[in-house]
């Protein structure tokens, strides 16, 4: 499912297989698009989830906040993919160690 009608720079899509969901996002993740990332990824139940950031080119502080909010939702099985600048940006923001960040 493509959720980038928001802004052209910017898409989403999830994959269930079994008990688990691989949501891949692209583009620029910031206040007019985070709910949908976090939306996207919050609508399959799944004991595992993959938030598969490595072509997000921005990442904000409503970005940051909607990943948080996954983080408590899916505590002990959230593995997150970073790109560089997504990586970046929660060193910055002291997120950096988190269990659920894997290393680029």
């Amino acid at each position: 499912m493509d959720q980038g009608g928001t802004s052209p720079v910017f898409s989403v899509s999830a994959e269930v297989d079994g008990d688990q969901l691989r949501v891949v996002v692209a583009g620029e993740v910031d206040m007019a698009t985070a709910d949908t990332m976090f939306q996207t990824a919050s609508r399959e139940p799944a004991a595992r989830v993959t938030l598969d950031l490595r072509a997000v080119t921005f990442f904000d502080s409503a970005a940051i906040h909607a990943l948080v909010r996954l983080a408590g939702r899916f505590s002990d099985s959230l593995t997150v993919l970073p790109s560089r600048q997504v990586s970046r940006v929660l060193e910055i923001a002291g997120l950096g160690d988190q269990r659920w960040l894997s290393n680029p």
